[in-house]
């Protein structure tokens, strides 16, 4: 091949090659090894409790919608109650415990319809619903335990999203928290 069929050649056969690198199975595991250097342990990925997908991923689009998720620890136990100590309900920490396991359930979803958490593009948006006592204000606060472990996993500037709290006052199952998110995702 001479110089000039190399260089007219270049681009085509090095965008192949990242599609290879996709299809032909081999992963990038930049994301699992750190989440195993930060000694989290991503739990099962969740069913749907009713009638609807854990995702949508509308064909030739790269933003996946993940349906709200619930705090399931990797025990398979539900965290479960109301936000609000002041009426015996959860504390702010313990919303943020269950927030952050919201998160992973999130990530251990993305894990398993996407194959290789390096495919997540961009975190584009979490929201979260934390079931409250009127009296309770720091809805923002229990989030962060959400938004916290996407930015310990995925970093700037890929886990830096925008978000929504809001305050309800009741959750399916008795859940303290629900948590549902938009992910852009690099095509295969």
């Amino acid at each position: 091949m001479n110089a000039a069929a190399a260089t007219l050649l270049r681009p085509l056969l090095s965008r192949q090659a990242a599609r290879v690198s996709w299809a032909g199975g081999r992963r990038g595991v930049h994301i699992e090894k750190k989440i195993e250097g930060l000694g989290i342990e991503l739990p099962t990925a969740p069913l749907p409790k009713a009638n609807y997908n854990i995702v949508c991923l509308p064909p030739g689009e790269n933003v996946m919608y993940v349906s709200g998720h619930l705090p399931i620890k990797p025990d398979g136990e539900m965290i479960t109650g109301t936000l609000g100590p002041d009426n015996g309900g959860l504390t702010v920490d313990e919303g943020y415990d269950a927030a952050r396991h919201c998160g992973l359930n999130i990530i251990a979803t993305l894990k398993k319809q996407l194959g290789d958490l390096d495919r997540v593009e961009q975190v584009v948006k979490v929201f979260g619903i934390v079931s409250s006592h009127t009296d309770f204000k720091h809805q923002h606060l229990v989030m962060d335990g959400c938004s916290d472990v996407i930015m310990e996993v995925f970093d700037k500037p890929i886990g830096y999203h925008a978000r929504s709290a809001i305050g309800t006052n009741t959750l399916p199952l008795n859940a303290p928290v629900e948590v549902e998110a938009i992910v852009k995702i690099k095509p295969e």
